[in-house]
């Protein structure tokens, strides 16, 4: 109980963060199973004094209805799912006008700040990076703040570290390596210098914001999702990263890997914007494919929209090879 306890007040202290109050509705559509992010949020946002829509995942356009009738002010869910929701409010002649969200709380997967943009822009809110994970305690054990400039991190309660993924040795603050967690307070399977596979670096000095809780940088990544293709390592945020600085490509791709004929074959699907020249998009995406993270692939536009969406976390790197 001590531990419920615990968790549900690094939530709580995470959602006053975001500038929750009493007077807020917060519209939870992560899972309520053995997953730890609904139930998670549902406790601190209860402890912190706000009303919880406690809507879970799946049944999308309904979750929009509630939306629109409930008018929550906060919503929590992946970010792909925030963006899948804006698009289906599209399909459905919904503007962003008609809701009163002002403040998402995101996570469980990693994103980039092009998708942080594309989210405020399209459901008219401030998006915020949480951070988590059931091994410890579940969402709330840190969260970004207005600046965006990394994540405040409850050390009172966790003792944090970032090491060499292959030597397990500390690096030093702002090199990245993975997150290493240490619980301080936990009575029911406590865990001691956990790693959580989790690619961070630990960001130096004061945020602007006055917090005094140390920062660590928004995830980039994970060592397992990590894949090995002609002797490069390619992470997923490597993609996400590159999509970003290339006009006419969305945030939404699919990455393929095949085995034939004795050589590995790449596949990048992208959603194209609308209006963007397929043929150019594809030249200048293998061009930087091959500049900035060293292998040739072969790209293909797709429209916005065609690429499968999900409702929890988002999988974009299929490695078919074994």
């Amino acid at each position: 109980r001590r531990d419920l306890d615990t968790w549900a007040e690094c939530c709580a202290r995470a959602l006053t963060a975001a500038g929750a109050t009493k007077e807020d509705i917060i519209h939870v559509s992560y899972g309520y199973g053995l997953f730890t992010g609904g139930l998670g949020v549902h406790g601190g946002a209860e402890k912190a004094g706000m009303t919880v829509v406690p809507v879970s995942v799946g049944n999308t356009k309904r979750q929009i209805n509630i939306l629109r009738d409930f008018k929550p002010t906060f919503i929590c869910c992946t970010p792909s799912y925030a963006l899948f929701l804006a698009e289906t409010m599209a399909e459905m002649g919904i503007d962003k006008s008609e809701l009163a969200l002002r403040v998402g709380i995101f996570g469980a997967e990693p994103w980039t700040e092009e998708m942080r943009k594309e989210i405020e822009a399209k459901l008219g809110l401030k998006a915020m990076d949480i951070y988590g994970l059931t091994e410890v305690y579940g969402p709330g054990i840190g969260i970004s703040c207005d600046h965006a400039c990394g994540i405040h991190v409850w050390t009172d309660y966790l003792y944090f570290e970032v090491v060499d993924p292959k030597t397990g040795k500390n690096v030093p603050d702002g090199e990245i390596g993975e997150l290493v967690i240490t619980t301080l307070h936990k009575q029911g399977a406590p865990l001691i210098r956990y790693r959580t596979h989790d690619l961070t670096r630990v960001i130096p000095g004061e945020c602007p914001c006055g917090c005094p809780f140390p920062r660590i940088d928004t995830i980039l990544g994970r060592t397992d999702d990590m894949v090995k293709v002609k002797g490069v390592n390619i992470f997923p945020s490597q993609i996400e990263e590159l999509l970003t600085g290339i006009e006419g490509a969305s945030s939404e791709y699919q990455f393929m890997l095949d085995h034939m004929n004795g050589k590995d074959i790449c596949t990048l699907f992208v959603e194209a914007n609308d209006g963007a020249n397929r043929y150019e998009l594809e030249i200048e995406l293998q061009n930087a494919f091959k500049s900035k993270i060293g292998i040739s692939v072969n790209v293909k536009p797709v429209s916005i929209g065609e690429l499968p969406r999900s409702e929890k976390k988002s999988t974009r790197v299929f490695d078919n090879r074994y």
